[in-house]
């Protein structure tokens, strides 16, 4: 393993990690949702500036990812999701396009502006995807659902 990701594993999982404090999550979830949210942060990165693809794409695995450890861990503490959800997700959140975009509205350079709210609201967007598909699919595929269709009566 690279330094540079061991680095910023650690940087995200220490950002991760003050969030959480933050947002006071029960201190015995602090560590699993500050790994949800580095690993998160590694895969954003690496999909998004080692492979190159659009930043939509690794914004969205990446919320996908952390969704799923999100929920993975809820179901082994036995918490609601959002307690590891909202720390994790931290860290893909679009600051920096927002303050730009800002930035560049008081400047007067309307289509700088334009190019950072663009890459605001996709990646904003691609946060929503990602957290909703992860919770679509764990409704469908969870054992209570699956229990529920078999006696459930269907013309």
């Amino acid at each position: 393993m690279d330094l540079s990701y061991f680095s910023y594993f650690a940087v995200a999982l220490i950002a991760t990690f003050g969030f959480g404090v933050l947002y006071n999550v029960p201190t015995r979830t602090l560590f699993a949702s500050s790994i949800s949210g580095a690993i998160g942060w590694i895969v954003y990165f690496f999909l998004s500036f080692q492979l190159e693809l659009d930043l939509f794409i690794g914004v969205g695995v990446a919320a996908f990812l952390v969704a799923f450890f999100s929920q993975w861990y809820a179901r082994h503490f036995r918490m609601p999701v959002i307690v590891f959800a909202i720390p994790g997700i931290i860290p893909l959140v679009p600051g920096g396009s927002a303050y730009n975009m800002m930035r560049a509205f008081i400047e007067g350079q309307s289509d700088t502006a334009l190019m950072f709210a663009t890459e605001t609201f996709l990646i904003s967007g691609a946060i929503a995807l990602g957290l909703s598909v992860n919770s679509g699919l764990f409704q469908v595929f969870s054992n209570r659902a699956f229990e529920k269709r078999e006696k459930r009566y269907l013309p």
